[in-house]
């Protein structure tokens, strides 16, 4: 490897940006390169090679109608950083990465050698291109099967496309971004170990939710402390651009980060975030495992929830009122087989009678 590759990997590694690579058609010594050099775990968190029209239509979800194409490249790019933003460590810059050529190849090649580099961040999508003459490929040893006249090469296109904080949130309320994290906390150079999320609407945030988020660190101290809100509800319209961004500048104004997602099931939270602990009161905890809310189906509740543990997911729970009567995790009836999923917040450690929903009222909302 020489000197200036390695300067740029080691530069990369020292980034502490975490990235999801998808390569197809080439670009396989740069991936050797990025692996080679240590500190490679630390930026590099998940590489797929999807050589297949099988393994890219399982990968996208489609085929492309091109395979060495700029959009086959940027719906790669696309779906590496959602998958990134899964898989990332709690607080760290995350990109995904696609890459699709028409390179090297053991048949004669009809038509120019390309390739199609994109990376996607949370507001950037960058696309590079470039098509090598058959000559140029030809005197670069690309393929030894061309032979043409030596032509200069052609320049290479670069698209840059800009996201503002609207563009971001609409794409997480459409499906296409699973979620978009606000950091507003002091930065640490603490490594965390998983995320420590108060999932809820936060219509208002209030003293309760952060006395609790602050009670649940204190026992999880291995957790990322964020919040959550979901900007899709299971039985009401999705929430405007212009209400997320008002319940986040909330947030912001406290210093707390904040994560919106898509998500409001706890399943599908446990897919989108593996291995966090969930912060939910006695309430939550009740209806996590009412057969009533899996259609009156006991072993349905059961395996679902059994899928969340699975990922590493578990749960803090504080006491709550459930029909006027204040109870705690341990007055309510967890399967056994769940009941490892699920830790008590003590009565003592936290007890704060208030909600969003009461201060909405006595402030006429």
């Amino acid at each position: 490897m020489e000197a200036w590759v390695r300067a740029v990997v080691e530069a990369i590694h020292s980034s502490r940006a975490q990235a999801v690579i998808y390569l197809a058609g080439g670009a396989s010594q740069a991936l050797g390169w990025l692996l080679s050099v240590p500190g490679a775990s630390g930026s590099v968190l998940e590489v797929v090679v999807p050589y297949s029209r099988a393994s890219m239509a399982q990968l996208l979800g489609k085929l492309p109608l091109q395979f060495t194409s700029k959009q086959a490249a940027e719906d790669m790019a696309l779906a590496a950083f959602n998958r990134a933003l899964k898989l990332s460590g709690p607080g760290l810059q995350v990109m995904g990465v696609g890459f699709t050529g028409s390179l090297a190849s053991s048949r004669p090649k009809h038509g120019d050698h390309r390739f199609y580099v994109s990376t996607r961040t949370q507001n950037c999508l960058r696309t590079s291109h470039v098509t090598l003459s058959k000559a140029i490929a030809d005197a670069c040893r690309v393929s030894a099967t061309i032979q043409s006249d030596v032509q200069e090469p052609e320049i290479p296109k670069e698209s840059v496309e800009q996201f503002d904080e609207d563009q971001e949130l609409q794409q997480v309320i459409d499906g296409q971004v699973c979620m978009k994290v606000y950091h507003f906390a002091d930065p640490t150079e603490k490594n965390f170990d998983r995320k420590l999320i108060l999932p809820g609407s936060f219509n208002p945030l209030h003293d309760g939710h952060l006395r609790l988020l602050e009670v649940a660190s204190s026992m999880c101290d291995d957790g990322f402390p964020c919040f959550e809100i979901s900007a899709i509800n299971a039985d009401k319209p999705p929430l405007s651009i212009a209400e997320i961004k008002h319940r986040v500048e909330q947030f912001r104004k406290a210093g707390k980060n904040v994560i919106i997602s898509n998500q409001p099931y706890f399943y599908k939270k446990a897919e989108l975030f593996p291995g966090s602990a969930f912060i939910i009161g006695a309430d939550t905890a009740a209806r996590l495992v009412n057969p009533k809310y899996y259609g009156g189906d006991y072993n349905r509740m059961l395996e679902i929830l059994l899928e969340c543990k699975s990922t590493g997911t578990t749960f803090l729970v504080g006491g709550r009122e459930i029909e006027g009567v204040f109870k705690v995790l341990e007055e309510l009836n967890i399967p056994t087989e769940l009941k490892d999923m699920f830790i008590s917040i003590p009565e003592e450690k936290f007890r704060i009678d208030i909600s969003s929903t009461e201060l909405r009222k006595k402030q006429g909302l």
